[in-house]
């Protein structure tokens, strides 16, 4: 549970590069993330280029943070139409899960992480040029953090909040 109370949003990050073996170990995390049917219909691209970054920034909705970023990656679905029977696509379900082992596995080097939603899919595709089939599910920036990652004491539900036993309550 350490990790988890460690692992926090970061957009404030130092110049200091993530080497190649790093990041490789970082995405051995997401490589091995269960899957709907294993499928593994992923790939993740790892943008260090700067002018490249800067492009992100416009993409995601002028988040100058990306720009910053030692490496932003790009969590993209190979196979999107995949509905799992409970009716939610599977490609959601599955980057969601291989981009929070990212996260947790970059915050156990001391790389900080934040997920970034609000960015403009098509734009995103053409930039990275990822092909019309395909989703960029979620975009992740990771860097060294300006200040230790410590557990952060956020506001959050109590236990009795969101628990329900048996039945939805």
């Amino acid at each position: 549970m350490d990790i988890v109370r460690k692992r926090k949003s970061v957009r404030n990050y130092t110049d200091t590069p993530i080497s190649d073996e790093t990041l490789r170990e970082i995405l051995e995390a997401a490589r091995l993330a269960p899957s709907a049917k294993n499928l593994q219909e992923w790939k993740f691209i790892v943008v260090r280029d700067e002018q490249t970054k800067r492009a992100l920034v416009e993409v995601a909705k002028g988040q100058r943070f990306v720009g910053d970023a030692a490496a932003v990656i790009a969590g993209v679905a190979t196979y999107t139409t995949y509905t799992m029977t409970n009716g939610v696509p599977a490609c959601h379900v599955d980057l969601a899960i291989a981009m929070e082992h990212i996260a947790l596995a970059a915050a156990e080097k001391g790389i900080g992480t934040c997920w970034i939603g609000a960015f403009y899919q098509e734009r995103a595709k053409e930039l990275l040029d990822v092909p019309d089939d395909c989703l960029v599910v979620a975009l992740m920036t990771l860097g060294y953090p300006e200040e230790e990652l410590v557990p952060e004491k956020k506001p959050r539900k109590s236990m009795e909040e969101i628990l329900c036993w048996e039945r939805y309550c």
